[in-house]
């Protein structure tokens, strides 16, 4: 295992299918104060929405279906985003349904909060870790991947 230093500002992604934007921005909005003392990523029109709502510079990546969903992830294995608030629709189909599982699924593997509604977000931003440096422990992917090339070089020589 190995640990990653969440700073007392944390990095946070901001996500919401369609017709959940409006209570992603509603949430925002609400939580502006807290938000805007913290570093904020989001996916292309959900990002644009709460940079001129909230007044505060957000980081816009792609729109998630053209691979916005995939960079957060990218940025999530980088060690570069602390925790993801994704308000997705699980009621509705999405064409880039398997995108939003891999977002997912990389946060619970690099082990970053992940909320998925206003009430799990709610939950984690009034945390008193959201104000302070954190210790978030991961496995140390890079050393299992060396073990598994040295077994494998082994076994072809």
């Amino acid at each position: 295992m190995k640990t990653i230093r969440m700073n007392d500002t944390k990095r946070i992604a901001l996500v919401a299918h369609d017709n959940m934007k409006k209570p992603l921005l509603e949430w925002a909005l609400y939580n502006k104060e807290l938000l805007s003392r913290h570093e904020l990523y989001a996916t292309g029109s959900t990002g644009t929405l709460l940079s001129g709502s909230l007044g505060v510079n957000v980081h816009c990546f792609k729109s998630g279906p053209l691979g916005g969903d995939q960079q957060i992830g990218a940025k999530i294995a980088e060690g570069l985003i602390d925790m993801v608030i994704f308000f997705w629709d699980p009621l509705e189909p999405h064409p880039h349904d398997v995108d939003v599982k891999a977002l997912l699924r990389i946060a619970v593997v690099y082990n970053i909060p992940i909320a998925c509604n206003r009430a799990s977000a709610d939950f984690v931003i009034s945390s008193h870790l959201m104000h302070e440096p954190y210790e978030r422990m991961v496995e140390d992917f890079e050393a299992a991947q060396d073990r598994r090339v040295a077994s494998l070089q082994g076994k072809t020589s």
